[in-house]
Parts: structure tokens; sequence; C-alpha cells
């Protein structure tokens, strides 16, 4: 059920209590340019004043609850023009009587001259009060439109905010669910290599992809893991990898102690060092080299996989641009962290290197414990 919001009480009356201290002051210092400073009790002023504001403070509540009901019921303009008219004129009626009312409680007859008909003196009391009793009521109202329409603009935009969360989680996992079927088929793939010529071997790394494969539908879930979670992770698709090329693949980690509770997007470096291995590792004769390393630069987390292989010609490059691994990981980045990353690659003298880097943010506790569980 619908609850209109009206202010605190506290606050209400407490901007009644400045306006009729202020009335009251303003009130006295005329009396006093036209009566004797002895003629004039300040403490009946102040109360008169006071009651003048605290009435329409009283009726604020109802105000707002009848400006919220008229914004979403009603669909013309006439028919909410009619009822504030109609509630105005019902508000001066009551604000008129309890004027009069305190009149007749703090002064005899009300202050009103023996000589002068009743009826003449509250006219003139209620005429005189009007157009400021219809500013107040026109004030209250105009200030409950504006906030209504403030706060539903606030909840606009957080529930935009909450739409796009939404839209970008769907489209990461959509993009981590098109990253796992492309590593499963490398990986079963490099397995299917090795049936016939190493059943040793190919038994090894499917029991190896079996522990890759529980560990990734653990991690399931949440966008970012923590970077010692990550390195665990990496390090069981490296066993895979160091079965199939035995003595001609080393790795080598360089990284920052101060990094590991750092959080990162899952499954960020497999790709990297899966094309490191395919295109750099693989093609070359010889023994092969990686190394993976990261530290914290300017509040950066920087993080670079690089390899000795044959390098990358044009063409090559071009393929790997385009190809799903590394297209995938800019699409993650680009969704994390908008133009706050960097994604490079820097050719040396042997081999290619690429470097990632986004912002730092601390990991959420439970990552940590995850990470320990796997290591």
């Amino acid at each position: 059920m619908h609850k209109a919001w009206t202010p605190p009480l506290k606050w209400i009356f407490g901007a009644a209590t400045l306006l009729g201290c202020f009335s009251a002051l303003q009130s006295y210092r005329l009396s006093t340019l036209n009566l004797r400073p002895a003629d004039v009790a300040f403490y009946d002023i102040l109360i008169l004043n006071l009651v003048y504001w605290y009435v329409p403070a009283a009726l604020t509540p109802t105000f707002f609850r009848l400006g919220d009901y008229l914004r979403r019921t009603s669909t013309h303009w006439l028919r909410p023009l009619a009822l504030h008219a109609a509630t105005a004129f019902a508000f001066s009626v009551v604000h008129v009587v309890c004027m009069m009312a305190v009149r007749l409680t703090l002064w005899p007859n009300a202050g009103k001259v023996q000589t002068v008909a009743w009826t003449w003196f509250i006219q003139r009391l209620y005429l005189t009060n009007l157009d400021w009793t219809l500013m107040t009521y026109t004030s209250i109202m105009g200030l409950s439109y504006a906030l209504a329409y403030y706060r539903e603009s606030q909840e606009r935009s957080l529930r935009a905010a909450h739409l796009e969360t939404r839209l970008m989680e769907a489209r990461l996992r959509t993009l981590e669910a098109e990253l796992h079927p492309h590593f499963l088929f490398n990986t079963l793939h490099a397995i299917s290599t090795l049936v016939h010529s190493n059943p040793e071997a190919a038994d090894r790394m499917i029991s190896r992809l079996s522990d890759l494969l529980r560990l990734t539908f653990d991690r399931s879930g949440e966008p970012g893991v923590s970077l010692q979670e990550e390195l665990a992770f990496l390090q069981k698709y490296l066993e895979i990898e160091q079965t199939r090329f035995q003595d001609r693949l080393t790795v080598r980690f360089n990284i920052d102690p101060e990094t590991l509770d750092a959080e990162v997007p899952r499954m960020i470096l497999q790709p990297l060092v899966e094309n490191a291995i395919k295109h750099g590792v693989s093609p070359r004769a010889g023994h092969g080299l990686i190394q993976i390393s990261a530290e914290r630069r300017n509040g950066a987390l920087s993080i670079e996989v690089a390899d000795n292989g044959v390098g990358l010609s044009a063409g090559a490059k071009a393929r790997l641009n385009s190809g799903v691994g590394l297209s995938n990981t800019r699409d993650r980045l680009a969704c994390l962290y908008g133009d706050e990353h960097t994604l490079e690659f820097s050719d040396g003298s042997e081999g290619l290197a690429v470097r990632m880097e986004f912002p730092f943010t601390q990991a959420p506790s439970g990552n940590d414990g995850a990470a320990s569980r796997v290591a």
C-alpha cells in the first residue's frame, strides 16, 4: 500500500517556531511605534504569532497527503484545482477560528472596540489575513510537489542505475559463458592429441581438467575474485599445459605480495596465458618461458603476461586481436572499468608481452577464504 511521505514533525514545528518568533518581534516593534511600550504585552503577541504559524504546521502532514493523492489519481488539471481551492478556503476558515479563540483567551472581547459589531470585526480579521493564509497554503503545497518530484527523480535515477548494473552483470555473464566453451574446446583438443601417443599424460590432463571445471563452477556467480584466487585457478590450468609440454614450458611468477588481495575479474589471466602458449611457446622449437607479474602502480593494478616465443607478425596480431580470448577480455574490462583500464601489446626483442591495468580495489573478504582453500 502506498504511503505518502511527510516531513518529520520536529522539522515542521521547528520552522513554525522560528517564523512565529520572527513575526512576534516584528509585531512588537510595530506596536511600539504606535503605542507606549508599557501598553504592549510581548508575551501575548508571541503567543498569538506562534499560534498563527502552528495552525498550518499542524495541518502540513494532511496537505502533503492530499497533494500526493491528487498527483497519483488525477488525470486532468481541473479536479486538483477545484480541490485545492476548496481546501485553501477551509484552511482559511479554520485559521481565523483558531486565531479568534486565542484572541478571546488573551484579551477581553478579543481586542474588539465595543462600538464595533462582531460580524464586522471577524470579517475584517478574516480578510486581513486571507492573503497570507492563501500564500501559506500555496507555499506548503508547492513544497510538497517539489519534494515529491525530487524524490521521484531520485528513485528513477536509482532504478536506472540498478537496471544498468543488472544489464552489465548480464553482459558479463554472457561474456563468461562465451569464454568457458572456448577454453574447454581448446583443452579437449589438447587432450585428444595425447590420447594415442601418451595415454597416461592424457589421463592426467582429464583428471586435472575435472578439478579445473569443479573450481570454475565453485567460482561462478561473482564478477570479481582476489588475485590470489585467480592465480590459484591459473595454476590448475598450467598443470594441464605442462603435462602437454613437459620440460619445454616454464612459468615464472613475479607477484607483489601487496597485490594478492586485489580484486580482478574472474578468469582474466587464463586467456592471456593461453594465447602466450598457443602463439608464442607452441611454435617455438626450443624452451618456452612465460612470466606473469603484478604490481601496484599509482593506485592501479598492473598485470603483465610476457613470453619468449616467436612473436607476432602484423597478420598474426590482427588474428589474435579478433580471437575469442582477447576480444572477450577486452570487452569484460570495458564493462567493469570503462575508460579507466588499458590493455596493451608490446613487442620486445623476443616474444610478446600483454599488459593490462585497471583501478586497484580490495577483494571482498569471502574471496580470500576461497583462495586459501584452492591453494
